[in-house]
């Protein structure tokens, strides 16, 4: 399936919605003059047309433009509305619903008959006025000039004129490029050219639906436009005098014969027959929403728990059978709820390119941008913090990274930098990655700097790892720049990325090799609603680790507690790591012989506890506004107990460090 075919069913529920608000306002507009109800019209074809010709479905794009240049001239004053205008644009907006029907059964959306639905709108340019006939809005343009509708008494040519022809060549024309172009070029010999549709280069190369339009100045008359575009290899001709608004559009030519067989089109309004229904696949539903079912669902998971429990502690068989069943449909909601909220990435990353394109050509730079993996789901939570953090690292790859051509090219480099924007999926979580090909992170630059803004001493700088150094990038108000600029040079962008990214309960890796790029690697969980946790206990009171923090569990015997500096510290696996016993938040316990080792980007540190309960799913919710900001606590959790559980926050605890 492609890429276009995945995105069929969000552009069929859109453009429902187009369709139903053109229609609506066409009967608004009927029955009173509404400058709303046109703009709202024409809002609704351009958008349409747009998606459109995005989703390559030409004839839908075809069809909304012409439909949109006739309410141009409707906006600009000049053409009026009528009764057969609207007959002619409500025939049109039923064609496009059955195109949309086609395409939502997997077809092209392309009628047969779709030049004439094209003409029959643009025969009311100029100020045209159409005829008022009997004839079947799927009749073809033969058919009228046959029984003799649009045929009229022509005016007498005085003086120079304007006029727009319109022709269509029939099927049968072998070369309808060469004939257009005779046609155009007798044209010119009678009188000057003006716009023509579609390009003159395009018809010249054939590219184009033997039908074009063009606009002419002349005073040879009509009889001898009639005698250049009458040939034998039209179909049909009709021209419009824009010198005479409100006359109608006269039929200089139309192909003897019976017309070629075609579908019979739906009429504009049908009052005698009910419309067909339609079975609603697609809604708009809003954000706030989906947010109160989530809240809902989750205050179902904490209550499944805690009745579970009373279940078990009262031996309640018949209750126990009955939560059973319960539980999978909780469980089941929740599951539905979560993927409801999945959004693709490709919802920001489709934003990046023109990005990309802007600050390469600002900065004199060229780059090749890649994305991969956009249709990877993240919860929209998570999705809503993630555009600045990716704006600041592609930013920070062309500006920082990316070289110029000249400096590439004498490094033995492409000229044209890689910028990779991809995303997969691994285990329980989405990582997303920024990558160039560029000058990479020049690690003895970043430590002079950390070293000039007193972040280290030059004696402790050399003890330094590599990573140790690159973790400066991320230090508030660092940057390597040696000029400020529009793009960087502030020392906000990395110190921006981190925040964020500690706010969505992520992580960014880097990996860097100088002379060869650098790598940005985003850790981020699916979603921040169900997260699981470790359960332990401190002094006897419950505390909750989230359990991607959790390194391993060890136990904590005296011989293994040093104090190093004055304070408390464990030598495991021949590493040192600072020990804390949380005792200002849970007090001291007497009987603490268990280890945990935590670990936040790069950098450990292990706390004492107690008991560890074991593993657990759990809702965590933010701390009321009554209660405010506690320091080690990013929210609680109620487990099937009921009880009020803190879920410490360990990037703050290990940040402290």
């Amino acid at each position: 399936m492609s890429e276009l075919d995945a995105y069929r069913s969000l552009y069929i529920a859109e453009s429902r919605e187009n369709h139903e608000n053109i229609v609506k306002n066409l009967l608004l507009l009927e029955t009173e003059a509404s400058e709303t109800a046109i703009a709202e019209i024409f809002r609704s074809a351009h958008s349409l047309k747009g998606m459109s010709a995005s989703m390559e479905f030409k004839g839908m794009e075809r069809l909304c433009h012409a439909m949109e240049d006739v309410f141009q001239e409707i906006r600009n004053n000049k053409l009026s509305v009528s009764r057969e205008l609207m007959d002619s644009l409500l025939a049109a907006a039923d064609e496009i619903e059955a195109m949309l029907d086609d395409i939502e059964a997997g077809g092209p959306g392309m009628p047969e008959n779709l030049d004439e639905w094209e003409l029959d709108l643009k025969r009311w340019l100029g100020g045209g006025k159409a005829p008022v006939t009997e004839v079947h809005p799927g009749t073809s343009y033969q058919e009228k000039a046959e029984s003799g509708a649009g045929v009229i008494d022509e005016p007498k040519a005085t003086g120079s004129r304007h006029y727009l022809l319109s022709v269509r060549l029939k099927d049968t024309c072998d070369n309808p490029n060469l004939r257009a172009m005779i046609i155009l070029q007798n044209l010119e010999e009678i009188g000057t050219l003006g716009t023509i549709t579609p390009d003159r280069s395009v018809v010249e190369d054939g590219d184009f639906n033997r039908q074009f339009e063009v606009e002419i100045e002349s005073d040879a008359g009509i009889d001898a436009i009639r005698a250049i575009a009458g040939t034998t290899d039209v179909l049909s001709a009709f021209l419009s005098d824009r010198d005479a608004p409100g006359s109608p559009p006269i039929c200089l030519a139309a192909a003897g014969g019976p017309p070629p067989p075609q579908e019979e089109k739906k009429p504009a309004r049908q009052l005698d027959k009910p419309d067909k229904g339609r079975e609603v696949k697609n809604i708009r539903v809003d954000i706030s929403r989906l947010d109160t079912m989530m809240n809902l669902v989750e205050d179902l998971v904490i209550n499944r728990g805690r009745i579970t429990e009373i279940a078990r502690e009262h031996q309640i068989k018949a209750l126990e059978e009955t939560l059973s069943m319960i539980g999978r449909s909780v469980s089941d909601l929740q599951a539905l709820m979560m993927d409801i909220r999945m959004i693709p990435l490709s919802h920001i990353f489709n934003r990046f390119p023109r990005t990309v394109r802007d600050i390469a050509n600002r900065e004199g730079k060229e780059v090749e941008f890649i994305v991969e993996g956009g249709d990877t789901e993240l919860d929209r939570s998570v999705m809503d913090g993630l555009n600045d953090p990716l704006l600041h690292l592609i930013r920070n790859a062309i500006d920082h990274g990316i070289e110029s051509p000249d400096v590439r090219e004498a490094a033995g480099k492409p000229r044209k930098g890689t910028l990779r924007l991809s995303a997969r999926r691994d285990r329980d979580n989405v990582i997303i990655t920024v990558e160039d090909d560029g000058q990479g992170i020049h690690v003895e630059k970043v430590k002079r700097k950390a070293i000039e803004k007193g972040l280290i001493s030059a004696e402790n700088a050399g003890n330094l790892t590599r990573d140790e150094i690159i973790d400066f990038l991320f230090h508030p108000g660092f940057s390597t720049a040696d000029t400020i600029t529009d793009i960087s040079g502030r020392g906000v962008g990395l110190d921006v990325v981190r925040t964020s990214l500690e706010s969505l309960h992520g992580t960014i890796r880097v990996n860097s090799r100088e002379g060869e790029g650098t790598t940005f690697e985003l850790l981020l969980p699916p979603t921040m609603a169900i997260v699981t946790v470790m359960m332990v206990r401190i002094n006897g009171r419950r505390c909750a680790i989230p359990i991607h923090n959790v390194v391993e569990v060890a136990g904590l015997t005296p011989e293994r507690v040093h104090f190093i500096g004055g304070r408390e510290t464990v030598v495991l696996r021949d590493e040192v790591l600072p020990l804390d016993r949380l005792g200002d938040m849970f007090g001291l316990s007497p009987s603490t012989s268990i280890l945990v080792v935590l670990q936040y980007q790069n950098r450990k540190r292990s706390i004492a506890v107690d008991e560890i309960e074991g593993q657990q799913e759990v809702v965590i919710k933010p701390l009321s506004k009554v209660v405010g900001m506690v320091r080690g606590i990013s929210g609680v959790t109620i487990p099937g107990d009921g009880e009020v559980v803190p879920v410490l926050d360990v990037n703050s605890i290990i940040k402290e460090t």
